[in-house]
């Protein structure tokens, strides 16, 4: 099944992943775009856009409507809770209106999207 949406979420300084491949993120983060924006102008699709998310609370951004599992969730967005999520969205956010099923997320890729995330929110 095409993954619905994904919740591809920046580090605040992301050094850790310096050695991310930012055009292989991108070409991974095109089955994301089916729901969610990130970059300059960025808004709300099906999924909230992924613009300038590193250390903010999951279910906080303005403007869309979030699972209350999200809400609840307490979560801030970094590089554990993001691989988290990646990998296994239901069962890190009982709840979640995320309809991701996955596909092996494994740490390059996770770098990949995170390395691409960070060159669209520079801009």
């Amino acid at each position: 099944m095409k993954a619905l949406a994904c919740l591809w979420l920046l580090l605040a300084p992301l050094a850790a992943h310096a050695a991310g491949d930012a055009v292989a993120g991108r070409k991974l983060f095109a089955s994301c775009a089916n729901c969610h924006a990130v970059g300059p102008g960025a808004r709300h699709g099906f999924g909230p856009h992924l613009s300038g998310l590193a250390g903010r609370k999951a279910g906080s951004l303005p403007g869309f409507a979030y699972s209350s599992g999200m809400k609840a969730s307490g979560l801030v967005w970094n590089e554990a809770s993001l691989t988290a999520f990646l990998r296994n969205p239901g069962d890190v956010v009982p709840g979640t209106k995320m309809r991701y099923w996955g596909v092996g997320i494994n740490d390059k890729k996770v770098a990949d999207l995170l390395a691409y995330l960070a060159e669209q929110d520079r801009r």
